[in-house]
């Protein structure tokens, strides 16, 4: 029976190989110690960004059995769950939204487990709400969890968020070619002209993984990655200490880099992670702007990779229904909300009901326009 719950501030309080035992190697590498860690100990995540540390861990006879990653936020920014319209309304009720609780991998919208706990899911969850009564929290969100999770989830009076992104599902291609064949001709030949562009500029890839990385490669990436948020005046999420951490556990973690090189310059790259079934695109930057460029290195390298590898699934990122045309089929996202006070539970929960009523619809169009022939139509 376990005998204590305790919060911690700083991930380092507990040992990576705690954690370790808990997960499999079908975990993702985005709720290993290594990734979270990485996080904190390059201050990407602090509470200067506004993501406090204040993880949950289960612990029996001095052995950590359990283990739920836990934010306190003063913002919103870096999860792709968008709440901000929940915090004008509660603001203007003259109630404060922030600080809030979270659960997710901050920067990360891929679904993971996110209680590490065989089958002590309420008590996280009541450990929680006490710990909101006592610091008058009024919510709690967990983003992207696991399938298995989802349903405890309701039975603890989480409200259910529908949401969607596009993934590309391998029903055992031999090769890209055998791939284009579940395609209408017309979309067929589009993605062969979308590729042909890249080859006739000259330009070719490199693919970087777990065996062949060095930390000259995430100079090179680095650069790219904070190219593309310079151009939205925007500040990057990740900094470098970062990436030179995951450098450091490269071997858990499994990043893999596509490169795009011309003229012996390398000009753009894209960043994944994988597991045993999944592939995840996170990060891309370039040097040029190139017509088509962004589909060949952040896409069809992917889906290349997948096929060579065996790999189910690949999930490319969130929003962009342009990735249908390029065979990413529609699924329906899920995250959990716990809401206090009565009142606003009610709110979000009516809020909740008539969103996914739109994305169900949006959904059912999506599907009626993938282009497959009919007999791989969704």
């Amino acid at each position: 029976m376990l005998k204590e719950f305790k919060f911690i501030e700083k991930l380092s309080e507990i040992s990576g190989s705690d954690i370790d035992e808990l997960l499999s190697d079908k975990d993702s590498p985005f709720i290993r110690y290594q990734f979270l860690q990485a996080l904190e100990e390059s201050k990407s995540v602090s509470n200067i960004n506004g993501w406090k540390p204040n993880h949950l861990v289960s612990i029996d006879d001095k052995k950590i059995t359990g283990f739920m990653p836990l934010y306190l936020k003063d913002n919103s920014q870096g999860e792709f769950v968008f709440d901000h319209s929940w915090s004008y309304s509660l603001n203007r009720a003259g109630r404060r939204y922030y600080p809030k609780l979270l659960t997710a991998v901050p920067f990360t919208p891929c679904e993971t487990r996110k209680i590490i706990s065989k089958n002590n899911v309420d008590k996280f969850v009541d450990t929680t709400k006490n710990f909101m009564s006592s610091n008058d929290i009024e919510t709690w969100h967990i983003l992207y969890p696991d399938h298995d999770l989802k349903e405890n989830l309701k039975k603890c009076g989480l409200v259910e968020r529908s949401g969607y992104k596009f993934v590309w599902n391998n029903r055992n291609f031999k090769d890209f070619e055998d791939y284009l064949k579940i395609f209408k001709s017309r979309q067929r030949k589009n993605i062969r002209n979308e590729r042909k562009k890249i080859s006739d500029y000259g330009i070719e890839f490199i693919v970087k993984d777990s065996d062949s990385l060095s930390i000259e490669d995430w100079d090179v990436f680095y650069n790219f990655y904070k190219n593309t948020y310079e151009q939205r005046l925007q500040r990057p999420y990740l900094n470098y200490k970062f990436f030179e951490l995951i450098q450091k556990n490269k071997y858990v973690l499994r990043p893999i880099i596509f490169f795009a090189k011309l003229n012996d310059e390398i000009i753009a790259g894209s960043l994944c992670f994988r597991d045993k079934d999944n592939l995840y695109g996170r990060n891309w930057g370039t040097k040029y702007d190139i017509d088509s460029l962004h589909f060949e290195c952040c896409y069809y390298q992917g889906i290349d990779y997948c096929i060579n590898n065996g790999i189910s699934h690949f999930d490319p990122g969130v929003q962009g229904e342009h990735k249908i045309r390029r065979g990413f089929e529609p699924i329906t996202t899920h995250s959990y909300h716990l809401i206090m006070k009565d009142d606003f539970r009610k709110a979000i929960s009516d809020f909740c009901i008539r969103e996914k009523e739109e994305i169900q619809s949006y959904l059912e169009a999506c599907k009626r326009y993938t282009p497959f022939n009919k007999e791989y139509k969704i």
